[in-house]
């Protein structure tokens, strides 16, 4: 058995845990025993094909809808890994559910992968105002990856975070798949846009992911409020602790007219069309290592516009497959008022995004399965 273990799950919706589900999923597809360990989540019940075995766990203040897991007091959960016979085991945390694994691997002697996909210390200056205990929980996180076997990251660019933790290890580039990749078409779009009864002439902008500030969101409401000699809508999609407080500030702004805010979308089918409908995915993130919903909309033809010089935009070539701004309002608004204005640039930039950024889960799951079995075999010879 392959087990995949995470602090969040759906119905807990971020680009993590969705590259879970798309891994147990095209693994388990693929003729691979595998199960993903994981908090429970109140009034929700897996239907997935492969077994989902969830710990007890507490809302986890300032981070809503997210989980603190306490696996070590389930004995529940003690009995059903009891009775799973684990060839290797892969984390994508440090925490609860990243520890689990480790005591895991390190009692039956198999292999342990370990992914690193989140900027941490950003996560701990938002609600720890001490340095010294930031500095700390840093350690921590960084000890819990030394004792991998493997350790994983999803794009180049992310090695720059984790050596600025203190990791001195091998990392090992490990894309991120996207199970929109080639199902894109000019009548797909516009159906989508007929859904949300959209003129054609009328340019659409999007955000989907955490309503959270270190997304630089309020910069964001800023910037398209500065776009009032257009005629625009613009859809935000997800949800956070910073919610509320952006829907006021976008009242603030005057932008009831042209920005909604979606709420938590989980059904993939009705995500494709929110990315389907748009024309500009707008990312300015400077928090995000390697943001899988960039990639999702390029796969379906909307390209993004992100902040120069950031992590998560080291995958941008501006005008080739996507588009980079300074974290300006005015510089970001005025990018935005001059992609829409050359919509054969637009297009041509949202068949490159399309061809660079768009790889198939199934595609990764086979490279993942490879890697799997080559530390499986390796540690079995040790």
């Amino acid at each position: 058995m392959l087990g995949i273990f995470n602090d969040c799950y759906p119905p807990v919706m971020d680009g993590v845990s969705v590259t879970i589900h798309n891994y147990a999923y095209w693994l388990h597809k693929k003729g691979e025993d595998v199960c993903v360990v994981t908090p429970s989540a109140v009034n929700y019940r897996d239907q997935d094909p492969f077994p989902v075995y969830r710990y007890r766990s507490l809302p986890l203040l300032f981070r809503k809808p997210y989980r603190m897991g306490f696996p070590q007091y389930d004995k529940a959960l003690q009995r059903r890994l009891d009775q799973t016979d684990f060839s290797l085991v892969h984390a994508h945390s440090p925490f609860s559910s990243g520890k689990l694994a480790l005591h895991l691997a390190r009692e039956r002697k198999i292999p342990l992968v370990a992914t690193f996909h989140s900027k941490y210390r950003s996560d701990f200056q938002r609600v720890i105002p001490f340095d010294f205990v930031v500095d700390h929980l840093i350690k921590g996180i960084i000890d819990f990856y030394n004792q991998a076997d493997e350790v994983w990251i999803p794009q180049a660019s992310v090695e720059a975070t984790i050596r600025e933790y203190g990791y001195q290890g091998k990392v090992v580039v490990v894309d991120n798949g996207n199970d929109f990749a080639g199902t894109y078409s000019l009548e797909a779009r516009k159906q989508a846009r007929q859904r949300f009864s959209l003129p054609d002439d009328v340019p659409v902008l999007l955000f989907v992911g955490q309503h959270i500030y270190e997304k630089n969101l309020e910069f964001l409401l800023r910037s398209v409020a500065k776009l009032t000699d257009l005629n625009y809508r613009m859809f935000f999609v997800g949800t956070g602790y910073a919610a509320e407080a952006l829907k006021q500030l976008s009242v603030q702004l005057g932008l009831s007219d042209c920005v909604s805010f979606q709420g938590s979308v989980l059904d993939r089918q009705c995500l494709r069309d929110y990315y389907l409908a748009a024309d500009l995915f707008l990312f300015p993130s400077l928090y995000d290592n390697a943001p899988l919903v960039v990639r999702e909309a390029a796969a379906l033809h909307t390209p993004a516009l992100m902040i120069s010089g950031s992590t998560a935009s080291a995958v941008i070539q501006d005008n080739q497959n996507g588009f980079l701004s300074t974290e300006t309002t005015d510089d970001y608004a005025q990018c935005i008022r001059n992609i829409l204005s050359d919509r054969s640039r637009l297009d041509r930039v949202a068949v490159g995004a399309s061809q660079t950024l768009a790889r198939s889960w199934e595609d990764i799951a086979d490279e993942v399965s490879e890697r799997y079995q080559r530390l499986i075999t390796n540690y079995i010879r040790k």
